[in-house]
């Protein structure tokens, strides 16, 4: 009466196990054509990231800063990115934002439209809200299994298993940008006879393109914490600079390269933050 009964004792690891087995014996080309295609777009990126000269991406961000806020926080972004060169990461830097750069854009071209289609369609709604609390809710490791499992080692599963588990908050804040747009202002462009389609790219996404870039920052934050986890699966990057100092037990190389992990952090922050909020001021100008 105290211990769970083993006879009511029904296990479902197995029956994913199989699952995952058939999904590899039929589908193997298609995964291995699949992380194929990831790889030839990463070392694309790879090398237009890494041809940027290291002046130019302090430049431009000192500039970016000022012009969202102001002068010292673009000076204060600019030595941040100066100080992860200092530290002798500036190549896993690079690393670790193209691995950002492929998840964040491929969770933009299926979350928005996916948050779209969940403010269109009760329906659609009513599916995907558990599905999002569920991944939401997963822990950040199991990600990996799957991933692992189908793409192998290396960079191409810590894209695919960062871009799943970034995109719920793009998905969220893109319905709720949606839903939460002014009545006055839809009724008002049914009253001009406007489409659906019209609504939808005139009214509706201008309106709510604040919201949706605050989805946008939410799941690069995301991103950012996952592709450091994703170091254990083989990627490269800062985080197997974390990982590598663990195994070795050494603290200073570790505290470096946790530093540096806040940097890229706070500098992908402040530029979306400083986008959403500009984003902002702008709808409220026109409306």
């Amino acid at each position: 009466m105290i211990r769970f009964p083993d006879q009511l004792i029904y296990r479902i690891s197995g029956f994913i196990d199989t699952g995952v087995d058939w999904i590899l014996a039929n589908f193997r080309t298609f995964f291995r054509g699949f992380a194929s295609f990831i790889n030839s777009l990463f070392q694309i990126f790879d090398a237009i990231f890494s041809n940027i000269p290291w002046w130019v991406y302090i430049i431009v961000l000192v500039i970016v800063g000022w012009r969202l806020y102001k002068i010292q926080v673009g000076l204060t972004l600019g030595a941040m990115l100066f100080a992860i060169g200092m530290f002798g990461l500036w190549d896993d830097m690079i690393y670790t934002l193209v691995i950002i750069f492929m998840s964040v854009t491929a969770s933009i071209f299926i979350g928005i439209p996916t948050g779209i289609l969940m403010a269109k369609s009760p329906r659609v709604e009513k599916i995907f809200k558990p599905i999002l609390d569920g991944m939401q809710t997963m822990p950040s490791f199991v990600y990996l299994i799957p991933a692992v499992m189908l793409f192998g080692l290396g960079r191409v599963p810590a894209v695919i298993a960062t871009s799943i588990y970034a995109i719920p908050p793009l998905i969220r804040l893109t319905y709720l940008g949606i839903t939460n747009v002014d009545e006055e202002v839809i009724e008002a462009g049914k009253a001009f006879g406007s489409t659906g389609l019209q609504m939808l790219t005139k009214i509706e996404l201008p309106q709510s393109i604040s919201t949706i870039m605050t989805g946008v920052n939410q799941t690069t934050m995301m991103a950012m914490a996952m592709v450091v986890i994703a170091s254990m699966i083989g990627a490269d990057g800062i985080g197997s600079q974390v990982l590598i100092s663990i195994r070795r037990l050494e603290v200073g190389q570790g505290v470096q390269a946790g530093l540096a992990i806040v940097f890229m952090a706070i500098i992908l922050d402040r530029v979306f933050q400083g986008i959403a909020k500009k984003f902002e001021r702008t709808a409220d100008a026109n409306g």
